[in-house]
């Protein structure tokens, strides 16, 4: 899709909860809403610590993707998330990898 057509669009991802007609979901109000996206956030940033990197919430439009050394890239959405990761830090960033999970339950049950 063209750049203006995504601005038109909306910046919705498609795992967002929205208030609209025929689309289903517990988070109706704004509120709720926020405090979902606070979660993702927040599990996301369980899994990037294994990578030194922290995301964070700006005013619920875009995502903020940070290094420790303060290198900031901007997210639209959590669906960018890895690939800017992964450029951020130089290597591969797979929050599906076993050994990560692995070490991950260790942490949670040690």
């Amino acid at each position: 899709m063209c750049s203006l057509c995504g601005i038109l669009g909306g910046n919705e991802h498609w795992a967002d909860a929205v208030a609209r007609p025929g689309v289903y979901t517990r988070n109706h109000e704004r509120v709720d809403r926020r405090r979902e996206r606070a979660r993702r956030v927040s599990a996301a940033n369980i899994i990037l610590a294994s990578f030194a990197l922290q995301l964070s919430d700006w005013q619920g439009a875009a995502f903020l993707l940070s290094s420790r050394t303060g290198k900031t890239d901007v997210i639209e959405e959590l669906g960018h998330l890895w690939p800017a990761a992964e450029a951020m830090i130089g290597r591969g960033c797979d929050p599906l990898d076993e050994a990560l999970i692995e070490r991950m339950e260790g942490l949670r049950h040690g």
